[in-house]
């Protein structure tokens, strides 16, 4: 599995960009992707709510179950993608692409994530 260098992990398997004029934006892994089968509904949070590193904030329904979907940072949520509300199936087509799930405005000091390397690691072990 490909994991982009320029980006970090979560061990909940949500990555984040590079923070730029103070706004990231979040996806799922292809990790996470994969393990979770077709994704056929996507709850995101919405543009204005307040998130918490390592809390949920939506959920993921695939064919195979629901999970939940958790915040690798502490902020607000700026945009929401809609073409993956509107296409779930783009999570896992383009998870580090057109798959991304929602942009939000850091706050504070951001968490421990993992590098591209070490999440790969991670998800080996």
């Amino acid at each position: 599995m490909n994991n982009p260098q320029h980006l970090r992990y979560s061990k909940e398997h949500e990555w984040l960009s590079d923070v730029e004029d103070g706004v990231a934006t979040v996806g799922i892994t292809e990790h996470a992707a994969n393990a979770l089968g077709d994704v056929v509904f996507v709850q995101l949070p919405a543009a204005g709510d307040s998130v918490t590193a390592g809390e949920s904030c939506g959920e993921l329904e695939s064919t195979k179950s629901v999970s939940e979907l958790y915040s690798p940072v502490d902020g607000e949520i700026v945009e929401v993608n809609q073409d993956v509300a509107d296409d779930p199936s783009l999570v896992n087509s383009a998870p580090f692409g057109g798959g991304w799930l929602f942009k939000v405005r850091v706050a504070g000091e951001q968490q421990e994530l993992l590098s591209a390397d070490e999440y790969t690691a991670y998800t080996a072990g």
